[in-house]
């Protein structure tokens, strides 16, 4: 389908070709579809834009990940479809590996998953040799290389009984939460209130500044931010936002 630039919701109908293209290609399940929209949703009434407290926790996820021992970064199928080529990206400047884990399991997703990112010749885990306990869903089947032993996982476009547990299991949890109110919001270390298309592009800029700093720098990111504050932040700009459109009605 041929989308004029001039259309007024360009960026948000490409994203959602590109989503349907991964549906057609077997990335991405339908119910991902539906999680698309609701986050969509959140990202209208935020204003389409990485607002100051986006920009705040990615610079931290970043130096959270700069800082630890073992991070990874999780991919799914809808985080596979919309940014994959951002995704390495990010692997690459960071040297982090990727790991595939997924809600809707099939082997034959994890496989095309897995291929989808090793064309950007980064190093992907998805052996699924091990489990995470405490958890029942499909997303406790991951990778004895990665988030099994893990200090730090970024899980974008995640599901909240996972954070939970992970964060049980000690490690940090850095997220990406269109919607600030979520079990995942609430529950992560860091969470980034921002769409995943401007949040991945946005933490790679950050890396390519962030890695000749020194480790008390990057330490001193970390111990100033404030999750709980980020969030508030993000509610308000969503009351406010509402609010001046309200006024032009």
């Amino acid at each position: 389908m041929h989308i004029p630039r001039s259309h007024p919701r360009y960026h948000s109908l490409m994203t959602r070709e590109k989503l349907a293209d991964a549906f057609r290609r077997g990335l991405v399940v339908p119910e991902g579809l539906i999680a698309h929209g609701r986050g969509e949703c959140f990202d209208y009434i935020i204003g389409e834009k990485s607002r100051d407290f986006a920009l705040e926790a990615e610079k931290t996820a970043v130096a959270m990940m700069i800082l630890a021992e073992r991070p990874v970064i999780s991919v799914n199928g809808n985080s596979a479809g919309l940014v994959a080529e951002e995704i390495c990206a990010l692997s690459k400047v960071l040297s982090i590996p990727l790991e595939v884990n997924i809600f809707h399991w099939s082997d034959e997703r994890i496989r095309k998953i897995t291929e989808e990112l090793e064309r950007y010749d980064v190093t992907v885990y998805s052996k699924g040799d091990a489990v995470i306990e405490g958890l029942e869903s499909a997303r406790r089947i991951v990778d004895s290389r990665g988030i099994f032993r893990a200090d730090v996982v970024l899980v974008p476009l995640e599901d909240g009984d996972r954070c939970e547990i992970l964060k049980r299991k000690g490690k940090k949890i850095i997220a990406i939460d269109l919607n600030p109110l979520s079990r995942t919001s609430r529950m992560a270390d860091v969470t980034i209130v921002d769409n995943i298309t401007r949040a991945i592009p946005n933490m790679i800029e950050f890396a390519r500044d962030m890695k000749e700093m020194s480790r008390e720098e990057l330490e001193k990111i970390v111990m100033n931010y404030d999750n709980r504050e980020t969030l508030r932040k993000a509610l308000k700009a969503i009351i406010e936002y509402l609010e001046e459109k309200s006024g032009d009605l």
